[in-house]
């Protein structure tokens, strides 16, 4: 089995850690461009074609399915991404959780790139699954970048602004960023003066991984066995795992070689 990832960044790391846990034998593709992240700040046509670029040279690795491991790719991409490769490459999209976090009824706050923020996407997602929550759209402008660089202190100071625009009372917190998956202690801290007691953080590498994993049986795919290989692409050029992914657990997970039923 092979699953290519795709976003500006190290975001798709989330989503591949999940999937290193449910298929440590797959081989993974991670598909980046560095040179154009953040993509949020970039034109809708702009984030297309990168994405498009990052796919098709993805895609000459003949995967099982294709990852668009990024919440504002997915608004902005992921019809061209399936138009152009569907039905021949399953594709799938990250959507942020808002369903199960707004299925208590409590108070919900989106945490979400500038891009997302407010995007008819967003906004219909709101809509259709945020039943009797009162969802609250909160932009972090910046905090995908430092996550990039991961540099502490222009996380806390995100974070920190992000939990400024936070309501009180919220009881749960979707994680509409894949890069902001690797922070939820720092934002469970930043938040839990205001925030309920029970506050729970949603993010979406789960279910991303979950569901490729289905599309992939759904379609025949993906019989044979890998042997957990890692292939990194920036820019379609042949790389390596940027060293800041280190930092981060997710990215040593994804670096480390695969145990493949060894203890």
């Amino acid at each position: 089995m092979k699953i290519a990832l795709l976003d500006s960044g190290i975001g798709l790391l989330a989503a591949a850690a999940a999937l290193r846990v449910l298929r440590p034998d797959a081989d993974l593709v991670l598909s980046s461009d560095p040179d154009g992240m953040p993509w949020g700040p970039r034109t809708p046509a702009d984030l297309r074609a990168r994405a498009l670029a990052c796919a098709r040279a993805a895609a000459a690795y003949e995967p099982d399915a294709l990852v668009v491991a990024c919440n504002t790719a997915s608004v902005h991409a992921l019809e061209a991404l399936r138009a152009e490769l569907e039905p021949g490459l399953p594709v799938i999209g990250t959507v942020p959780a808002i369903k199960p976090a707004a299925a208590a009824g409590r108070p919900v706050a989106i945490w979400a790139t500038p891009a997302t923020t407010g995007s008819p996407y967003q906004r219909g997602l709101i809509r259709d699954f945020g039943g009797r929550a009162t969802v609250t759209e909160v932009a972090c402008p910046g905090l995908a970048d430092a996550v990039e660089r991961a540099d502490d202190e222009a996380i806390d100071a995100a974070v920190a602004a992000a939990a400024a625009r936070t309501p009180a009372g919220t009881a749960a917190i979707v994680l509409g960023c894949t890069h902001y998956e690797f922070l939820g202690e720092r934002i469970r801290a930043a938040v839990a003066p205001t925030a309920a007691p029970d506050l729970t953080l949603h993010g979406s590498a789960d279910a991303v991984a979950a569901q490729a994993l289905r599309r992939i049986a759904d379609a025949g795919r993906g019989a044979a066995t890998g042997t957990g290989s890692l292939t990194v692409l920036h820019g379609g050029r042949v790389s390596t795992l940027d060293a800041v992914a280190a930092r981060y657990p997710e990215g040593r997970l994804v670096a480390a070689p695969a145990r493949l039923g060894r203890v």
